[in-house]
């Protein structure tokens, strides 16, 4: 048996067909497109991103203005993003520069354009089954399970790893999908045999290959978030591919599974705050 490829691209596109018509109509009625403000420092894969994001967004109707910061002025740049009206949608872009303190640097963010989720509001909101933004890399995999038809209602799903960027927000989003969750970290006794009793296993640690054969039930839909750089120059996910493909159901590659999924969210969730904030005003 040959694992099912869940691919991200087919997914992303299906969200930008939604987002692209609701971008033309609040152009219309606002005048311009809705924006997000990127702020990063001075890394150059930051920067990297910071550009696919823009060339994406533009691409599909919305704008992006970008702001590099240093320590020193990271919180005054996220601050006038934040009461800029013609701003929608405000994401800090990692690592921050030395000396900034990333807690303060997101509680800096206005929570109605936090459109990465990150802010302990929108945290807050997701745990009590009330969202408003979910991070945009936990929500681009959920959507890639459910364009794909992967059924969670009474699934036993398994999530590795527990940052509030990932791990814990996607565990929270499939609770609320009415699956079965338990999460795994660093701490965890015997991985493997919690990892194989799971239908939907979901790899969000930074560890290249941390998943092989023994961690997998046979038949499961495994969702591998990792992006780590190999010795090649190529991307290595935190589960062995090719060593597990013969055995589960489904797996999203890497790259090419959860990835491209994630921008989409992103613009899809800038169209939403861009919605709300005209809302607002107008009650």
């Amino acid at each position: 048996m040959t694992a099912r490829l869940l691919e991200g691209r087919p997914v992303a596109e299906a969200i930008w067909r939604d987002v692209e018509p609701r971008a033309a109509e609040f152009s219309d009625r606002a005048g311009r497109p809705p924006c997000l403000g990127l702020v990063s420092g001075t890394d150059a894969v930051a920067a990297a991103y910071g550009r696919q994001i823009e060339r994406q967004f533009t691409r599909h109707g919305l704008s992006v203005t970008s702001r590099t910061a240093s320590a020193a002025n990271m919180l005054e740049v996220i601050d006038w993003l934040s009461h800029d009206d013609t701003v929608d949608g405000v994401m800090l872009l990692t690592p921050f520069p030395q000396g900034v303190d990333a807690e303060h640097a997101v509680l800096a963010i206005d929570p109605a354009k936090d459109v990465d989720g990150q802010h302990p509001t929108n945290l807050g909101r997701l745990v009590q089954r009330r969202p408003r933004f979910a991070p945009a890399t936990t929500l681009g995999g959920l959507r890639l399970l459910q364009h794909y038809a992967i059924p969670l209602r009474g699934a036993r799903a398994v999530v590795v790893g527990r940052s509030p960027v990932v791990g814990l927000p996607l565990a929270l989003l499939l609770i609320d999908a009415d699956a079965t969750v338990s999460v795994c970290h660093s701490r965890s006794h015997d991985l493997a045999a919690i990892t194989r009793e799971a239908d939907i296993l979901c790899v969000a640690v930074g560890r290249p290959h941390l998943v092989g054969p023994e961690h997998v039930k046979r038949g499961s839909v495994v969702l591998d978030f990792g992006t780590n750089p190999g010795p090649d120059g190529t991307l290595l996910g935190d589960v062995d591919t090719d060593a597990v493909e013969s055995l589960v159901g489904a797996i999203t590659p890497v790259p090419g599974g959860t990835g491209p999924t994630t921008v989409a969210v992103l613009a899809e969730q800038t169209v939403r705050a861009a919605e709300l904030r005209v809302a607002r005003a107008r009650g």
